[in-house]
C-alpha cells in the first residue's frame, strides 16, 4: 500500500462519517451477511482513499460514486465466490499436501430448491404433474410430450400453461416467493 499522504485518516473517518451508514445499509441488504457487508464497505473506502479525484467536492456529491463501487465491489466478490468454490480440508492453516486437498461445491441451496418444487409437484393434479415433469424434467418438445400422454397437442399447450399456474399457487402457499 502506499504511504500515508496528509489527512489521509481524516478523509477516511470523513467518508466513513457521512457515507458509512448509507454504504453498510446496502450492503447488508444485498449480502444478508454482516462479514460479508463489512468487507465490502471496507474495500469500497479504501477505492475511494486510491482514487481521490473522485471526491473531489467540485464535481459534486461523492455517494453516487460511492454506491456505484460498493456494487461493483459486491458483483465482483458474488463472480469470484461462484468462479470458486470454497476449498474444504481438515487442515485449518491450509499447508497440507495439495492431493490432501478435495474442492467441494455446496449444493445444498439445489438440493432445497429441488424437495420444494417436488413437494410443490405433489399438490398438482396427476395430469398436470405428467405434462411439467414430460416438457420440463423430461425436455419434450409439445408433440412428444403429446405421443407420450396420449392427447393432442394442444392439450399439452393448455396443460402446461395451467399446471404452472397451479405449480406458482402451491409454492406460495408454501412460502417461497416468486
Amino acid at each position: 500500500m502506499e504511504e500515508g499522504r496528509p489527512g489521509d485518516a481524516e478523509l477516511i473517518r470523513l467518508l466513513h462519517e457521512r457515507h458509512g451508514a448509507a454504504l453498510w445499509a446496502v450492503a447488508l441488504r444485498t449480502t444478508a451477511d454482516r462479514g460479508r457487508a463489512q468487507d465490502a464497505v471496507q474495500e469500497t473506502l479504501l477505492r475511494a482513499w486510491r482514487h481521490p479525484a473522485a471526491l473531489d467536492p467540485s464535481r459534486g456529491d461523492p455517494r453516487p460514486w460511492l454506491l456505484r463501487t460498493l456494487r461493483n465491489v459486491l458483483i465482483d466478490e458474488w463472480r469470484s465466490r461462484s468462479a470458486r468454490p470454497e476449498l474444504l480440508s481438515d487442515d485449518p492453516d491450509g499447508v497440507g499436501a495439495a492431493s490432501d486437498r478435495r474442492t467441494v461445491t455446496d449444493h445444498a441451496e439445489a438440493a432445497v430448491q429441488s424437495w420444494t418444487v417436488a413437494a410443490a409437484l405433489d399438490r398438482l393434479s396427476p395430469e398436470h404433474r405428467r405434462v411439467l415433469v414430460e416438457c420440463y424434467y423430461r425436455g419434450r418438445t409439445v408433440s412428444e410430450a403429446a405421443s407420450v400422454l396420449g392427447v393432442p397437442a394442444g392439450t399439452v399447450k393448455s396443460r402446461v400453461h395451467y399446471a404452472l399456474r397451479a405449480l406458482r399457487l402451491a409454492l406460495e402457499e408454501m412460502g417461497v416467493g416468486s
